[in-house]
């Protein structure tokens, strides 16, 4: 999972750039690079390695200087990570880095091969979609990405540079996550939030097949047959320390820590006088009441929640209730009805398998419910009712914050939905609802606990085995 960044605007912005990239470094990666409009012409600075090793190359080699350009932190999935296989990659008039999978790469190369396009210099695929951009450039952009996108197939999101539209960035997604950061007379294009944190909190989701295109410090977004579009622009309700270490030695161990404020953040604002209250959510009391069966649908550690609130529903609402992993839910032609409710928990709200869930499950008349981290994301937008879960950013690969948040979710959605059936008495779900409330304190002990086991298993291994 690599990451995209872009940007225009006053700043240097190489320096804005690796920047933003340093922010995604989370996500791992072999090899970085960045390419600037410099004088209008598309430089480009890339290598294999750290983007410290990046630095040091512009440092020794003179850095690209200008307004405008795009940047990419790799990890190799086409060709080793070397210098030539680092992005950004270039056609003769068209420079792109890109996020994702291009499945039919081998297909549309040996088409460019066949057609006089004969200088491949690296292994990947994402030099197949830079060549094939340049195939189809007569000119206009829109029309060039457009032609492109229609023979791609796959996962991706990409950010495009063209020779002759200088100072100008373009970008579009099919899939992959892509946003568009609005500042102070500049904007940035982004795999994530945290990488445009430091410069703006305000951005745009941009959408499957939308166009953004970057110019003058502001933003302007079409279709891919070039109708003007208008967007939201979202806000993001955390800062720049948030998505730093805060002091501790990694994420991992800072958002550990962060889990008892996340849990006690997403429960007490959805409780009213000692019951559920999930009414801000869409769940009005007596909506739950008719529900023949339940569908939890996710992947990954989301799913993993839903395990946990299988068991917690079906003891205390008495409801069947199934769990999926999202990329094979929607391939077993699942039997759904319009007494039936389909739970998609994700982290993002933008996991691919899961949104094609969700599309399946409205088109059967099903009810849909979202449990995501990401407010205004596409699973959010698109369900009938959303729960938000207040994690925050989670950078730390290993999962804490957001499982734990799903499950205190869970137990909510079990509470109500019990209580809605009458299957639960309501001085019970007060005793069960008090219990929840306390679990803040509870993982915070816990978390304590566990940690001075750790500082006294670390005292005891340096005294067995002192350093030589």
């Amino acid at each position: 999972m690599c990451g995209i960044v872009g940007y225009v605007g006053p700043r240097d912005c190489a320096d804005v750039l690796v920047s933003a990239l340093t922010k995604l470094e989370y996500r791992g990666y072999d090899s970085a690079g960045i390419a600037v409009f410099e004088n209008g012409k598309i430089e480009v600075a890339k290598t294999k390695g750290r983007l410290a090793d990046l630095t040091e190359k512009m440092e020794k080699e003179g850095k690209p200087q200008g307004h405008a350009g795009i940047g990419h932190t790799r990890w190799a999935t086409h060709g080793e990570p070397s210098d030539i296989n680092s992005h950004p990659h270039s056609g003769r008039r068209v420079t792109i880095v890109h996020n994702g999978i291009i499945e039919n790469y081998k297909q549309l190369k040996q088409f460019l091969i066949e057609n006089d396009r004969t200088e491949f210099l690296s292994d990947t695929d994402t030099e197949v979609v830079a060549q094939l951009l340049d195939f189809y450039y007569e000119g206009d952009p829109i029309r060039c990405i457009r032609r492109t996108l229609h023979e791609l197939r796959g996962s991706f999101a990409l950010g495009i540079v063209f020779a002759d539209r200088p100072e100008t960035v373009y970008a579009v997604r099919c899939e992959s996550p892509l946003i568009v950061g609005q500042g102070q007379d500049e904007v940035f294009i982004a795999s994530d939030v945290p990488a445009i944190i430091k410069y703006t909190k305000e951005y745009y989701l941009l959408e499957q097949g939308e166009i953004a295109i970057l110019k003058n410090g502001s933003v302007d977004f079409c279709t891919l047959h070039g109708r003007k579009l208008k967007k939201e622009l979202l806000f993001a309700d955390w800062d720049e320390d948030s998505a730093e270490k805060g002091g501790y030695p990694h994420y991992m161990l800072k958002e550990i820590h962060e889990q008892p404020t996340a849990v006690k953040t997403t429960v007490t604002p959805r409780i009213e006088d000692g019951l559920p209250d999930l009414s801000e959510c869409g769940i009005i009391f007596g909506t739950l009441r008719n529900l023949k069966n339940i569908f939890i649908v996710a992947c990954g550690t989301a799913m993993h929640a839903g395990m946990v609130g299988k068991y917690v529903i079906e003891k205390l609402a008495r409801v069947p209730v199934t769990v999926d992993i999202a990329s094979e839910f929607r391939y077993r032609d699942p039997l759904l009805t319009h007494d039936d409710l389909i739970i998609i928990i994700s982290q993002s709200g933008e996991t691919a398998d899961s949104k094609a869930v969700l599309s399946l499950a409205k088109s059967r008349g099903a009810k849909t419910l979202a449990i995501v981290n990401v407010k205004g994301s596409s699973i959010a937008r698109e369900a009938d009712m959303v729960i938000y879960t207040h994690a925050g950013p989670e950078i730390a690969v290993a999962s804490t914050k957001a499982y734990m948040v799903q499950l205190a979710v869970m137990y909510l959605f079990a509470f109500e939905t019990a209580l809605d059936k009458g299957k639960l008495e309501e001085k019970e779900c007060r005793r069960l609802t008090a219990a929840l409330l306390k679990m803040p304190d509870v993982i915070e002990k816990t978390i304590d606990k566990v940690m001075d086991m750790c500082q006294y298993v670390s005292w005891i291994c340096a005294s067995m085995f002192p350093p030589s």
